[in-house]
């Protein structure tokens, strides 16, 4: 776990509750709290003629219904399969003692998204230390070779 420092400000706790709402769109995947957290694809959703959500499990098959309000619906987060570097310069910011090294998260649905890897001076050194060990390693394997 990271340290803390001063310099952060603490995240902020959210906790979804059977009142807070969510608007999935049309194919979204979406846990049904009235279900005991089954998982469906959204194939329909509230309008004139339909006054709920559609679902249906996501290799097909059972389908059923939510209310239109969304209030039993929570997103349901695609899982990373890796994060790496960008190529672009990692940035040390004196002032608040950090650094950030620019990342594009891999997620398993094959989409991407872009963050910041933020490290502290401890951090910075670790990863250093690390990385030292791993281009030893290939170098020392490669005279082998």
């Amino acid at each position: 776990m990271a340290e803390q420092t001063s310099k952060q400000l603490p995240g902020r706790s959210v906790e979804l509750s059977t009142g807070d709402s969510f608007q999935p769109r049309l194919g979204d995947l979406a846990l049904d709290l009235a279900r005991d957290g089954q998982i469906g694809v959204v194939v329909d959703l509230p309008s004139d003629n339909a006054k709920s959500y559609h679902l249906r499990l996501p290799g097909g098959g059972g389908d059923w219904r939510a209310k239109a309000d969304g209030t039993t619906l929570r997103p349901v987060a695609v899982p990373i399969t890796h994060v790496t570097p960008q190529r672009r310069d990692a940035i040390y910011d004196h002032r608040a003692q950090q650094a950030a090294l620019p990342v594009t998260i891999h997620h398993a649905d094959g989409g991407t998204s872009e963050s910041l890897l933020v490290l502290s001076p401890a951090e910075v050194e670790m990863c250093h230390l690390q990385l030292d060990k791993i281009i030893e390693q290939r170098e020392a394997r490669g005279l082998e070779a």
